[in-house]
C-alpha cells in the first residue's frame, strides 16, 4: 500500500479527510463524500485520516478540528476547509483543480 506521503503526490487530485471516530459531523460527511467518489469516479482519490490513529499526519497540516478536508495535488495543499461540506462544492472545487 501507499504511503501517505505517495497519494498526496499523485498528479490527480487527492481530497483527504482528517476525521475522527468520535466527531458527529465527520459523520454527517461520511455519505457525502461515498456521493463524492461516485459522482467523481477515477477523477480523484479520496482517502479519509483517523487524526486518533495518525497523530502525526494531524500535526503536519495543522490539523485543529474534525473533520478538516485537504485537497493535495503534486503534494501541494491546493485548497482546505473545516467543517461539513456539500458534495457539489467539494466537486467543483476538485474538477476545478483537475
Amino acid at each position: 500500500m501507499a504511503t501517505f506521503a505517495e497519494m498526496i503526490n499523485s498528479d490527480k487530485p487527492v481530497l483527504v479527510d482528517f476525521f475522527a471516530t468520535w466527531c458527529g459531523p465527520c459523520r454527517t460527511m461520511e455519505p457525502i463524500l461515498k456521493n463524492l467518489k461516485s459522482d467523481l469516479g477515477e477523477a480523484a482519490t479520496i482517502i479519509k485520516v483517523d487524526v486518533d490513529k495518525n497523530p502525526a499526519a494531524a500535526m503536519a497540516y495543522q490539523v485543529q478540528g474534525v473533520p478538516t478536508l485537504i485537497l493535495f495535488k503534486n503534494g501541494k495543499a491546493l485548497w482546505r476547509q473545516s467543517g461539513v461540506v456539500q458534495a457539489k462544492e467539494l466537486e467543483q472545487m476538485i474538477r476545478a483543480h483537475s
